[in-house]
């Protein structure tokens, strides 16, 4: 069998015409075997283990597939685990299937993912330019119908969509691959870059701790990995510091001596089985002294093992003196050696950044799912302790008061709640309101009292990090930006319930990026007839060969945005709203209204176009509203709003599992070129003709 090319972990660029990205798919490596005909398909793991009989079903669909194939042929993929939606989910979930000698025992679905061809008949494609092989591979499964063979997803030259969908998706990261590489068998090479987000990697089991209250088997794992010694190797050296046989066997052959080093310690991640499991092969391996170099200090009394499993282990960061910050198991895996075990180096995306006052935004300072996860529960803790605190970003510190007081009282939610709400949300609402200023409606009291509008902020009381500009177009005042998490928080942390950013960006703020037409109800129209408005709106923008995008005011209405082309005035994005609105208007006059006065609208609803004014703003997509069911400003898909949606069922407690379902629906507006305004124009005389 031949071995895999391995990828480096280093940072790549992620605008580089010579790269293709794929999403870092979160399974089991796998060189398959197809011999003509498709009998005797054989599946190998990167450390040559035979894994045919643990996955019948990819064994199966290659046999189909290459039924009347007359030559072999040779794939690289990744076997991955499928959820209930058939999409690909985490190592975790192959942990039923990665042990078993009898595939006929399989529960849960897997896909082959495949990303390579190695040969192709006689023809040994290894020595081609990537680019050849992934076209061959290509041409391949063109005929393949089956939802277990899948080709990788790919992005050439350009991995920022890919990259910002891996940070909203929580993927384990992304691969990019030169595209004139060749295949380097059993090697790791640069060609090849991993760019991991969530944080986790391999280690070593040296031993476990005994059990607490009712927990059956052990307490935690104690682990680690092989670092260069920090002994030398002269009489000095006692003994203890040698490593045993097997502990470092790379230390030999003239290399510099590597020993095991504790890393910490994970007692998450087991149901009962797994305890089991794991203690049924952890006992035979039982030896009276630490694998470790350094002596782990331990809450439990500790059992030693010969250093021979490997856990996969996700975390959130390492500590300064090396241990790992909230460890969670994940699996043993059985296609990696101990001894290769190593600390990988932190990627830039998880290093520690203190931003100057000016911090650049969002986009250069991205959050990994798991670091949003820690932090949700620091400001649970935090709610839960002392009420306050101080919270650790990646882009800086922020001081938190008051999490326990009520912001929604008939719902009891408070103000660690709204915290919470927008941690989870902020891969979605930091890309909607980068480089935006922002204009906080502060409710220092809950949604039952007054708020008060604030546009100014004073630069020295604002926490470092947080980005603050001088915007010449409202008078040179310093105004929040958005961007960035510390700032989205801070705004939290002022009482600000709702995200408002104008419609252009700091850089440029005479031109807006989008218009938008918000349709307000009068007292007693229901959200059904909203949504007819709003049908009629996408109607017209159609003809026009417009894009409109959706989404929930999280109050009583909704908002459909219009992307606008680069450098457009708000007066024609203003002009734009006002002419389609009109139409909308005119064609259905029982419903809809352009009339400003309240008495004039009657039961109808109004279609407010003026918001298009710069230094205006509407709350920004996927912000919290103040609204009695603490209402989220959801994106829609037309095809929601042709079926009817309820505008209660998008709340801070309900929208982030929306969000993660669905994806950013929102990156529609942002990637989209614009409405044409010559059309516009065009359509406005023939309406008048008319």
């Amino acid at each position: 069998m031949l071995s895999p090319m391995l990828a480096s972990l280093a940072d790549p660029p992620l605008d580089d015409p010579h790269l293709l990205y794929e999403p870092k798919y979160d399974g089991i490596r796998a060189i398959a075997e197809v011999p003509a005909g498709g009998r005797g398909v054989r599946l190998w793991s990167r450390l040559g283990n035979e894994k045919t009989r643990q996955f019948p079903e990819v064994r199966d669909a290659l046999a189909q597939w290459a039924r009347r194939r007359k030559t072999p042929v040779v794939l690289d993929g990744e076997i991955v685990a499928l959820d209930g939606k058939g999409a690909p989910t985490g190592f975790q979930q192959l942990q039923n299937r990665i042990h078993l000698t009898d595939g006929s025992a399989h529960a849960g679905g897997t896909a082959y993912i495949l990303f390579d061809v190695l040969h192709d008949g006689s023809a040994d494609l290894r020595d081609r330019p990537l680019v050849e092989r992934r076209a061959a591979l290509e041409r391949l499964m063109k005929a393949s119908r089956s939802d277990t063979l899948r080709l990788s997803e790919i992005a050439r030259g350009d991995g920022r969509a890919l990259y910002a969908r891996a940070l909203a998706s929580g993927w384990e990261g992304l691969i990019a691959k030169q595209i004139d590489s060749k295949y380097h068998s059993g090697k790791r090479t640069p060609d090849w870059r991993k760019l991991k987000l969530s944080r986790q990697q391999e280690f070593v089991v040296g031993g476990w701790t005994e059990p607490r209250h009712t927990r059956s088997h052990f307490g935690a794992l104690l682990l680690g990995t092989y670092e260069p010694s920090d002994k030398g190797q002269g009489e000095g050296e006692s003994l203890r510091s040698r490593p045993r046989q097997g502990e470092a066997a790379s230390a030999r052959g003239g290399g510099a001596p590597r020993e095991l080093k504790y890393s910490g310690h994970t007692g998450t991640g087991f149901n009962e089985r797994e305890l089991t499991r794991l203690m049924k092969l952890m006992k035979p391996l039982k030896r009276a002294t630490s694998p470790f170099a350094d002596q782990p200090r331990t809450n439990e009394r500790p059992h030693w093992i010969e250093p021979k499993l490997v856990a996969q282990i996700k975390f959130t960061e390492w500590t300064a003196d090396g241990r790992l910050r909230h460890p969670v198991y994940l699996g043993l895996r059985d296609d990696k050696k101990p001894e290769d075990v190593t600390r990988e180096p932190t990627s830039r995306l998880h290093r520690e950044i203190r931003p100057a006052r000016h911090a650049r935004p969002s986009s250069e300072q991205p959050v990994g799912r798991d670091d949003l996860g820690a932090l949700v529960e620091s400001i649970r803790a935090l709610e839960d302790g002392p009420g306050g605190g101080l919270l650790e970003l990646p882009d800086g510190r922020l001081a938190v008061t008051n999490l326990r007081k009520v912001f929604w009282p008939k719902l009891k939610l408070t103000k660690g709640d709204l915290f919470r709400y927008y941690v989870q949300a902020s891969p979605y609402i930091l890309p909607a309101i980068a480089d935006r200023p922002l204009v906080m409606k502060r409710f220092p009291n809950g949604v039952a009292a007054k708020p008060f509008y604030q546009h100014r902020v004073e630069n020295q009381t604002v926490p470092r990090g947080a980005r603050v500009e001088r915007v010449a177009a409202a008078d040179n005042r310093f105004q929040l930006i958005g961007g960035n998490l510390i700032t989205l928080l801070y705004t939290v942390q002022l009482a600000a319930i709702s995200q408002d950013p104008w419609f252009s960006r700091v850089q440029s703020p005479q031109f807006a990026d989008y218009a938008a037409l918000d349709l307000d109800p009068s007292e007693g129209v229901g959200f059904e007839q909203v949504l007819d408005v709003a049908r009629w709106i996408h109607d017209e923008l159609e003809r026009l060969g417009g894009v409109g995008v959706p989404k929930t005011s999280g109050s009583r209405g909704l908002h459909v945005y219009l992307p606008l082309p680069p450098r457009t005035p708000y007066e024609a994005g203003l002009l734009v709203c006002q002419i389609v609105a009109t139409v909308v208007a005119n064609k259905h006059p029982r419903h809809a209204t352009i009339e400003r006065s309240v008495k004039a609208r009657g039961r109808r609803v109004y279609i407010d176009y003026l918001q298009n004014i710069m230094g205006k703003t509407l709350a920004a997509a996927y912000s919290a509203r103040a609204s009695e069911y603490a209402g989220v400003s959801t994106p829609l898909t037309w095809d929601e709003v042709s079926h009817g949606v309820s505008r209660e069922d998008f709340t801070i407690a309900s929208a982030p599992a929306r969000f993660r379902e669905v994806g950013d629906l929102w990156e529609t507006l942002r990637k989209s070129k614009g409405i044409d305004l010559n059309r516009v124009i065009r359509y406005a005389h023939a309406g008048k003709k008319r």
